[in-house]
């Protein structure tokens, strides 16, 4: 039956509190299918995202200078501002036409994930910039744990198996600029790719651009609900059930003539494990049919060999 959707579903996360089961398998499907799905009433205050767009963008609207002077220099990305052209997707020909900042986990001195886990890093302005997105960050990361039961009912485990692996989790909030595009630009303003980590919710994809490269090999375009999330599986997650979710190709194409001279705006929130954690082929995922397919590796490990093919840190 789902094979003859050719539009993504809008679920409500409202209705994980009444029908838990039926939320995760409406979910479930959704990820199953396309390895995406789009979720409103999600819980993210309406308020606090109006407060973060207007900080993301008049943090991009800073003189490059000044963005330049919260880049670090080796840090694959991993914190800070990433400037302009410098992320490309794995085996990509053109880099992308994007810049964007990132939020990372706060952690207690001495805490035992210190040396895998950089420090944030905080602009001197916008002002209310570190506050307006440690709420977001938290915000997100309450919105992700409760579709990670969903998944987690989907595939038969515990409502609340993914808690201690995402505790404390390596997880990033990536604040994006894509810049006005020349009407010949060859680039897209992100390649075709897939995502590294377990889940993915994004914010700003009203803005038209997002595609996700479907079954039949054909672009499909995401176009979600004013102020829905879009969520989609990565990589860490279709590892972990040996491929049952798919990590679904997606891309950012250029916007159509009209739309060239205005900025695209969108906040991910890539939900990572703790560095620590084992990614090994769920028992309930491995079949005859579907035998495993590739051998553990650690959340940390897997996230280096990655960064390293995107370009974000050297080999």
């Amino acid at each position: 039956m789902l094979d003859t959707l050719n539009e993504i579903p809008t679920l409500s996360l409202a209705d994980q509190q009444s029908d838990p089961d039926g939320f995760a398998q409406a979910f479930g499907q959704s990820f199953q299918r396309f390895g995406f799905a789009v979720v409103k009433d999600h819980g993210v205050p309406q308020a606090l995202i109006e407060r973060a767009w207007a900080a993301t963008k008049a943090f991009f609207d800073l003189p490059e200078d000044e963005k330049r002077g919260y880049f670090v220099e080796g840090g694959g990305g991993a914190r800070g501002y990433t400037p302009f052209k410098t992320e490309i997707a794995k085996g990509a020909q053109y880099v992308d036409l994007k810049e964007f900042w990132h939020v990372g986990r706060e952690l207690a001195k001495g805490h035992r994930f210190e040396d895998s886990m950089s420090p944030n890093i905080w602009p001197d302005r916008p002002e209310g910039f570190r506050d307006t997105f440690l709420t977001l960050f938290q915000a997100f990361d309450d919105a992700g744990d409760k579709l990670l039961s969903a998944v987690a009912r989907y595939l038969g485990l515990a409502p609340n198996w993914f808690d201690s692996a995402v505790k404390d989790g390596n997880s990033v909030l990536r604040l994006l600029h894509y810049p006005p595009v020349d009407a010949n630009a060859p680039e897209v303003r992100a390649g075709a790719h897939e995502d590294i980590n377990l889940i993915t919710l994004l914010l700003g994809a009203e803005e038209a651009g997002l595609e996700l490269l479907d079954r039949d090999g054909k672009w499909l375009a995401v176009k979600p609900p004013e102020g829905a999330m879009v969520v989609n599986v990565g990589d860490m997650l279709q590892r972990l059930t040996n491929h049952v979710l798919p990590s679904t190709t997606h891309r950012v194409v250029n916007p159509p003539a009209e739309r060239r001279g205005h900025s695209r705006y969108s906040m991910p929130f890539f939900l990572h494990p703790a560095p620590d954690f084992l990614i090994k082929a769920l028992p309930g995922c491995v079949t005859a049919q579907n035998p495993e397919r590739e051998p553990p590796i650690t959340a940390h490990d897997y996230l280096a060999e990655r960064l390293a093919e995107i370009g974000l840190i050297k080999k």
